[in-house]
């Protein structure tokens, strides 16, 4: 057996961090009120992480690159029917890359669509001024009779999925996401993701970049 550095730790802190912004922001929607205030910062605390989370994906760590990701149909169909390359079990798995796909392009609408939704009592999106009022209501609408019920359904199959692939294939998903490193049959050298002090500073100014243009955006909104 090889341990493999799978996940650096910004992609760690990425992963916590948005999943315990996610559930805060459900928790937020549902109770309403002044809790709004707190969905508005969570949206905005999603959105600077899915910026990074884009970036991250060209400089990141081996194993974090979309391009260590992104699959063949075939690569697919052979990971379905058992005969997936190794390589292809050790990070995201072709099956596992859809759901990252899917939960950041799910993400990353729901949140734009926010920043453009208004519920005509108290809180509205920096972007409503900028945008017309069709577009606001159907903004508005998804945000909250359709984009939140897909982002929870989403969220739900990634847990089963984990829970599955614990219980029945025997493959915690969930200890390196915490620790970082895999162990792997060392039949051939597999790649060690980038997890230095450089690479964490580089990750650091990349999230500062990401949230200065977040915060840009909300006083850009609230300007006029």
């Amino acid at each position: 057996m090889q341990t493999i550095r799978v996940w650096d730790l910004p992609t760690r802190l990425f992963h916590w961090l948005l999943a315990a912004a996610v559930v805060g922001l459900v928790i937020t929607a549902n109770v309403g009120g002044n809790w709004m205030n707190w969905h508005l910062r969570l949206g905005y605390a999603v959105l600077t992480l899915l910026l990074f989370r884009l970036v991250w994906g060209f400089v990141g760590g081996h194993w974090s690159r979309f391009g260590s990701f992104l699959y063949a149909p075939s690569s697919l169909i052979a990971y379905l029917q058992g005969r997936a390359k190794l390589e292809h079990r050790v990070g995201h798995t072709p099956l596992g890359a859809l759901s990252v796909f899917a939960l950041l392009l799910v993400l990353l609408t729901q949140v734009t669509t926010g920043l453009m939704s208004d519920d005509e009592i108290a809180f509205f999106g920096p972007l409503v001024r900028f945008v017309s009022g069709d577009t606001v209501a159907l903004a508005t609408s998804y945000h909250k009779n359709v984009g939140k019920f897909i982002v929870i359904a989403l969220v739900v199959l990634h847990v089963a999925a984990i829970v599955f692939y614990k219980w029945v294939k025997k493959d915690n998903l969930v200890h390196p996401m915490v620790v970082g490193d895999k162990q792997m049959a060392a039949s051939h050298k597999l790649p060690q993701a980038r997890d230095s002090m450089a690479s964490r500073a580089l990750a650091l100014m990349v999230l500062a970049v990401c949230g200065g243009a977040v915060a840009w955006l909300v006083r850009l909104g609230s300007a006029f």
